[in-house]
């Protein structure tokens, strides 16, 4: 299973989180507007002078240390996203602005206005680096924006616009390039949005929609090597869904889900499924994915099995759901939801169970503002352009009800609960 190593608090409610490719750099996007990237300290994999059961950030040695940190956005900071290679990071907040900048210092390099067809400015649902060109940038409207990177001008129209589902997009996941790609990068994504599925391709716009799930769909991970029997490369597509049921969808069979495995039963209370993470193959557990829950648990969910392993509890938190979930480059678990960040480290009992799991399947074995801030030598940087971030100021205590409103909302959408339009008044 997996061992919690770390609990990092924050200073106010967590929206998102980015985690570099290489190195052990966590950057987080918080309520107020702030942008903070972490140093992790070296994994077991990274010091051989750890036994392989002890954990390096449990042992009162190690510190995660703040890189730099900033007041981004004037409102929320809704989005983060990492480049491919780690070196530069953007952001999106609720100030309708994009903002480019350096990873390792948070200086910022560009700024982009979030477009926008109506009179009120477009808030930011999700952020996407597609290739080194183009940026993915979903809206609470339910636009998806490809954004020409090489033409940075503020108010520039991007370069495509589409609207895969009539709700926000609530996921996007790039499905793997094909064997004829010239450059690598992935060509076609798949999103959920309110009740529905998608495929979009970056040259011939939305593909395909699926039937309506009658189930709001909030998160989506790919799984390479776990298709049909007979084309088992061809992978699969699973979907956490708002009633606890994690779906699964053959590559290229769109139209509808193929297999549901429930995660949180209705009796349990059916919390939304808000979070997936794909365990690294390296991990040697087999194909299993961590779920992040509403009430705030961890699941671990083997695919192969199609069961839930209810031998394992985590917990990230025991009032606060779960808003992201991702390995980092030392293959560490980071969970993040409220006001805290969790580091979970892999245990010799999980390893246990590959065999297991692999023997039900033979054929299984085939994944600003920073200018004013400058980098504290590995400590925290000093907060002088952020007047209101105390988390002992009372305006700041007024204004947590108001943020938890606000997370709600975007979870949701704009539209609430399956696409159905609210009014003030009525439950």
């Amino acid at each position: 299973m997996f061992e919690n190593t770390c609990t990092l608090p924050l200073h106010a409610d967590i929206f998102t989180t980015a985690l570099h490719p290489t190195a052990p750099l966590l950057s987080v996007g918080l309520s107020n507007g702030v942008v903070e990237t972490f140093r992790l300290p070296p994994g077991n994999s990274s010091d051989d002078s750890v036994d392989g059961d002890a954990s390096v950030l449990s042992d009162g040695r190690s510190t995660i240390d703040s890189v730099w940190r900033t007041k981004r956005h004037k409102g929320s900071c809704r989005c983060l996203a990492n480049s491919h290679d780690g070196q530069y990071q953007y952001s999106a907040g609720t100030d309708a602005m994009i903002k480019h900048y350096d990873t390792e210092t948070g200086r910022v390099i560009s700024k982009l206005a979030i477009p926008t067809n109506t009179s009120k400015p477009d808030g930011p649902a999700l952020l996407h680096v597609l290739n080194p060109m183009n940026l993915l940038l979903a809206t609470d409207t339910g636009a998806l924006h490809i954004i020409d990177l090489r033409d940075g001008a503020v108010g520039k129209k991007p370069a495509q616009t589409h609207y895969p589902h009539s709700d926000y997009v609530s996921s996007i996941m790039p499905l793997p390039p094909s064997e004829e790609s010239t450059s690598g990068f992935p060509k076609q994504w798949v999103s959920t949005g309110g009740t529905t599925l998608a495929v979009t391709d970056v040259r011939r716009g939305v593909l395909v929609r699926s039937e309506d799930q009658e189930d709001e769909l909030l998160s989506s991970c790919f799984v390479p090597g776990l298709g049909p029997k007979k084309n088992r490369n061809n992978g699969v597509v699973v979907v956490g869904s708002g009633s606890g049921v994690l779906t699964m969808w053959d590559k290229g069979a769109w139209d509808d889900q193929q297999e549901r495995i429930i995660v949180d039963p209705p009796k349990a209370g059916g919390d939304s499924i808000d979070a997936i993470a794909l365990i690294p193959k390296e991990l040697g557990v087999g194909k299993k994915v961590v779920c992040g829950v509403g009430d705030g648990s961890l699941r671990i969910v083997d695919l192969v099995r199609r069961e839930v392993n209810t031998s394992i509890n985590l917990r990230h938190d025991d009032m606060e759901g779960v808003v992201s979930l991702a390995f980092d480059s030392e293959n560490r678990l980071i969970s993040a939801g409220g006001r805290t960040v969790k580091v979970w480290e892999e245990l010799s009992e999980l390893q246990g169970d590959q065999s297991d799991s692999e023997n039900d399947d033979d054929d299984d074995d085939d994944e600003d503002d920073s200018d004013d801030e400058k980098a504290a030598n590995g400590k925290r940087a000093a907060e002088s352009d952020s007047d209101d971030d105390s988390d002992d100021g009372v305006e700041e205590m007024k204004q947590r009800a108001k943020r938890r409103k606000e997370m709600q909302q975007h979870k949701l959408g704009p539209m609430g609960a399956h696409g159905i339009m609210g009014f003030d008044g009525l439950d």
